[in-house]
């Protein structure tokens, strides 16, 4: 690892403005400008042309003068960063973390004893800039109540947009120029426990643009500590996107103390779809580890009795009565309904799968009391997370599944009742590590308590970042779902392995479902956060099969769902079906059980938002490769070279692909298995069917297998 800082000051000088600097490669430049009013602005151009025209900067406050005019500059200073940096886990074993930073440290005229600092990072990638709030007698706590940040857009964009909400992401996307954004008209989640949409020009980050000249560009954040989320707003007739903070029940955005810094605000920029995917540049703008150790924290594909209650093969509660207390109901008089799916023996049927497959975890949900009385009705006690319903051993199953070398994962079902929760956090978590339970699934579903807070605002924030916290401290793996977009925490938090924070599979066992483009736009908007447990893996593609009536179905096909496990990154992949629908297609769920979920190297291949993808990762310290490529609801061939494969070596590919008559709609399982030998000077031609995609797996060949193939 080496790291060069090269640093300069200077003090101001009216002839210094604008401030101008350049990323390390020169493609990206970043300009600063005060008006005459003494108002900030800046702009970023990519190869000279603009991408963000001169925009607004600015935090407003309450009850205290503003930070949004008057200000003069007393001090500019630059810096060239370079360093390389190992991630406990991730798509590639090193990143490199390369910028040169302009920081510019104002006052306002009339105000003394209190300055305002603007950070700009500029990266090979991209833009990252914050405000900062220096320590002073005169300044020490603060209310914002609004931020001033403006992206002007230098035209009428392609967009990928789901609308703006403080409380959920779980849309799906609409694609539409901006100046066509309305959010009302969007594409809403069939079933919302809560919702809270901005406006009708409002839309959430990170938000994937393409301009009428092929440069992409998303806008998103970075290090969201301590602040509420960041939404925007668009002004149609000057293509300017206004940050909008998410508020709190007084209409306030976030109270700080100094010293104090906002989260990042991030522009990723460049003429190639696939930088796009692979830009590291919001990771490298989060902090360093902060949790010590991390020899405990093991990425890992897991499966759980979860999916067979989305189609309603089970149900998470145990009896079917309703108007229950937590405290003074007497759990095991309730007649139960015969359909509960976390009972002893199907738990041990799902321990068994795995152990046969590999597999190190097995999640349960609806294992605790409390199931039966708690959708939507605003509770503060629901769940206590220590008490099992009557037909869960939790001492057999710790038994059981350590007798098979498998860890159960615990599901904590918060119904958004955070006040709950964090009551009662300390001893859940003893009660995990006392009965064998090395990782956790929150989720958040409802609406929150506190009552009148957000999901997304600076309450909640701070709340999933004590979650990580405590976790940590306890040696825990985290899966947030519900929670607010990732916004690259995991670099600070590494036990903070994966988020929902999204539309995911379990939306195609109930509802409308995800269009087969779904899968294609995730990657360039959700995923830039980080990681997402988007459960892929369903191989029983109609639910008719469930139920006759039931005409929800899964909107991709089998070979697609396998190729989810490259293109939908995360280092906790869940294999979401039954035992039983893998038991039948046993040959296409090896893909499952050979590919990796932790990487050396990840090389974006091909890519088009709202169309396709194709991705190679190498496996952590093997030689293995694994190729995922998918499609949207159109046929596709692509042509992959296989040029990252080591030179000089024969490999085996075995392909995963639909069948020639394989159709989402018309024969989603219909998939073959190939095997051939290839080499680096080779390529791959796949087909892909309509919703279709494919999955390789690469292996170094031995003399006999190179023998039976020729």
């Amino acid at each position: 690892m080496k790291k060069m800082i090269f640093t300069f000051f200077l003090l101001f000088l009216g002839s210094l403005l604008p401030q101008t600097i350049f990323s390390p490669n020169g493609n990206l430049s970043l300009s600063f400008n005060l008006t005459a009013e003494g108002k900030l602005f800046y702009q970023l151009s990519f190869k000279g042309k603009q991408i963000i025209k001169p925009s607004a900067l600015g935090i407003m406050l309450k009850d205290a003068p503003s930070f949004d005019k008057n200000f003069e500059i007393i001090k500019v200073d630059t810096q060239t960063f370079d360093e390389s940096w190992n991630p406990v886990w991730g798509e590639v074993k090193t990143i490199k973390n390369y910028y040169k930073q302009l920081r510019i440290t104002l006052a306002q005229k009339n105000i003394s004893d209190r300055t305002f600092v603007l950070t700009f990072r500029v990266f090979d990638d991209g833009l990252g800039f914050r405000y900062e709030f220096p320590a002073s007698k005169a300044f020490q706590y603060f209310i914002v109540s609004d931020e001033l940040t403006e992206f002007r857009m230098a035209g009428n964009h392609k967009a990928f947009w789901i609308p703006g909400d403080f409380d959920t992401n779980e849309y799906e996307y609409t694609t539409s120029t901006l100046s066509e954004i309305n959010a009302t008209a969007g594409k809403y989640a069939a079933e919302l426990s809560a919702h809270a949409p901005i406006g009708v020009s409002a839309v959430q980050t990170p938000l994937m643009m393409k301009t009428a000249d092929s440069i992409y560009i998303n806008i998103h954040e970075a290090a969201l500590v301590n602040y509420p989320a960041m939404d925007l707003i668009l002004n149609k007739e000057t293509l300017t996107f206004n940050a909008a903070l998410v508020d709190d029940p007084l209409g306030n955005k976030a109270y700080l103390q100094t010293p104090a810094k906002t989260p990042w605000r991030t522009i990723v920029v460049s003429d190639r779809a696939v930088d796009i995917l692979a830009s590291k540049l919001i990771l490298n703008l989060n902090e360093p580890n902060a949790i010590g150790n991390t020899e405990w924290i093991k990425p890992q594909k897991y499966i759980g009795v979860w999916w067979e209650m989305h189609v309603g093969y089970g149900t998470w509660n145990y009896a079917d009565t309703t108007n229950l207390k937590l405290k003074d109901t007497d759990w095991n008089n309730l007649k139960p309904n015969g359909k509960h799916s976390a009972n002893t023996a199907r738990v041990k049927r799902y321990i068994d799968f795995a152990a046969e497959h590999g597999f190190p975890g097995v999640l349960v949900e609806g294992w605790d009391i409390g199931w039966e009385d708690w959708w939507g009705k605003w509770k503060e006690e629901v769940f206590d997370f220590v008490t099992p319903y009557p037909d869960f051993d939790v001492q057999e199953l710790k038994r059981y599944a350590a007798s098979k070398n498998v860890k159960l994962i615990m599901h904590h079902e918060t119904s958004a009742s955070a006040t709950n929760y964090e009551r009662r956090m300390d001893e859940a978590f003893r009660f995990m590590k006392e009965n064998g339970y090395d990782a956790v699934k929150t989720g958040y579903v409802g609406r929150i308590i506190p009552r009148g807070e957000h999901h997304d605002g600076q309450w909640m924030v701070n709340h999933y970042i004590h979650v990580a916290e405590k976790t940590a401290q306890n040696k825990i793996m985290l899966d947030a779902h519900e929670p607010v977009r990732p916004t690259g925490l995991h670099r600070t938090y590494p036990n903070w392995l994966a988020c929902e924070a999204a539309r995911g599979n379990e939306y195609n066992a109930w509802s409308i479902g995800n269009a087969p483009e779904h899968e294609t736009i995730l990657p360039f908007t959700r995923l830039m956060g980080g990681p997402m447990d988007y459960t892929p893996g369903i191989f029983e593609i109609k639910m008719s099969y469930y139920d006759k009536n039931k005409k929800e179905r899964v909107h991709t096909t089998l070979a697609k769902q396998l190729a989810l496990y490259l293109t939908m990154y995360s280092p906790l992949q869940m294999a979401a079906d039954l035992p039983e629908s893998y038991e039948k297609y046993l040959d296409a769920f090896q893909f499952i059980e050979d590919v990796a979920v932790d990487w050396d190297d990840s090389k974006y291949l091909l890519a088009e938002p709202g169309d396709y993808l194709a991705v190679a990762r190498k496996a952590k310290g093997k030689d293995d490769w694994f190729v995922g490529a998918i499609t949207d609801e159109n046929a596709r061939t692509l042509n992959i070279p296989l040029s990252f494969l080591d030179d000089n070596t024969d490999y085996i590919a075995t392909i995963y692909a639909d069948a020639p008559d394989a159709d989402w709609d018309k024969n989603p399982m219909a998939y073959v298995i190939l095997k051939k030998m290839v080499g680096s000077k080779a390529s791959l031609k796949l087909s892909l069917a309509p919703g279709g995609g494919t999955a390789v797996s690469f292996k170094k060949a031995t003399e006999e297998e190179m023998q039976n193939l020729k």
